[in-house]
């Protein structure tokens, strides 16, 4: 009888923190991101270094004329630029106050950036781009072609100050 006291008591207990656990806020999900590559800018080109083992992935890529480049912003992967939500687009003080999710900042709480980039060529692990925004040993998250049937919108609206140059 006493083992049956024992047991129910046990399973009580662990029933009782299961609710607990149930009830207690979930921790936020966490990724995980590995670079493909490397932007280099050896000379005036714009290069992505793809890590050897992701050359196959290539295959194709030549017959496209634009690339959309995933990138890091790693120049700015600080808690502090990670925390700001609120800038002036472009950095000019006469833009309005903007939220970064309404812009392009180089500041937001998760550093991807996309750059649209002629392709010049695509050799091996190489990607020759006509340019890119990005610094030179920026880690790039991933490629993807851009398809003007996919890519593009009719009926686009933009904000006034993003529409000068």
């Amino acid at each position: 009888m006493r083992n049956r006291a024992v047991s129910a008591t046990i399973v009580a207990a662990l029933l009782a923190g299961m609710v607990q656990a149930a009830d207690a806020p979930k921790p936020e999900p966490a990724f995980t991101v590995r670079p493909i590559g490397r932007v280099e800018k050896p000379e005036g080109r714009s290069l992505i270094v793809l890590d050897k083992k992701y050359q196959p992935g290539l295959l194709g890529l030549g017959q496209w004329s634009h690339v959309q480049v995933i990138w890091w912003f790693d120049k700015n992967d600080v808690p502090q630029k990670r925390s700001i939500l609120q800038v002036h687009p472009r950095g000019d003080k006469n833009n309005p106050l903007t939220g970064v999710f309404a812009c392009r900042a180089p500041v937001r709480p998760n550093l991807i950036a996309l750059s649209l980039c002629r392709i010049v060529s695509v050799n091996d692990n190489i990607i020759e781009l006509e340019g890119i925004d990005a610094d030179a040993d920026t880690p790039v998250l991933d490629l993807k072609p851009y398809a003007p049937g996919q890519d593009s919108a009719s009926g686009v609206k933009v904000p006034k100050w993003a529409k000068g140059g």
